[in-house]
């Protein structure tokens, strides 16, 4: 368990300021609970070093019904027409992009994305000369945690 804690640090140095609990550290991944509004969300951020630090989350807002939802910050700016793909084990998304953010375009999408990180190793996430690489050891448990840790509110 001492192995992972730089990585917590870094998880922890990346959430708000108005994430309240910790939910647990899973590997690569980790899951906290914010109380206003009432938000929890796994988190993980890129492997290796990029011009600007890249994070992966997978959130749920109860109060406003959205559950699995993902976003992901990237390395880099993407232009207003540019394309970014993510790349899940053998499947493939194309992404809403907005600056640095990455989204997929609708609930559905989320939920295919959400699906198949579950049972992938790796993922990554590519545009205009970047890409953003994920482990996803310990992903399926924190977005577990994170639906349990807003399910007991």
């Amino acid at each position: 368990m001492t192995r992972f804690w730089p990585l917590a640090l870094l998880v922890l140095a990346a959430v708000p300021l108005a994430a309240r609990d910790s939910l647990g550290v899973f590997e690569s991944w980790a899951a906290f609970r914010d109380a206003s509004p009432a938000r929890c969300y796994a988190i993980a951020k890129a492997e290796g070093k990029s011009a600007a630090p890249a994070y992966a989350t997978v959130s749920l807002w109860p109060g406003k019904g959205v559950r699995g939802a993902v976003h992901l910050v990237l390395s880099r700016e993407v232009p207003a027409k540019g394309a970014v793909r993510l790349a899940v084990g053998d499947k493939r998304f194309t992404l809403v992009t907005k600056g640095r953010n990455a989204w997929a375009a609708d609930a559905r999408g989320d939920a295919a994305i959400v699906a198949a990180m579950r049972s992938a190793a790796r993922m990554s996430v590519s545009g205009a000369g970047f890409t953003d690489r994920y482990t996803l050891s310990g992903a399926a448990t924190a977005i577990d945690a994170a639906t349990v840790g807003c399910a007991k509110r």
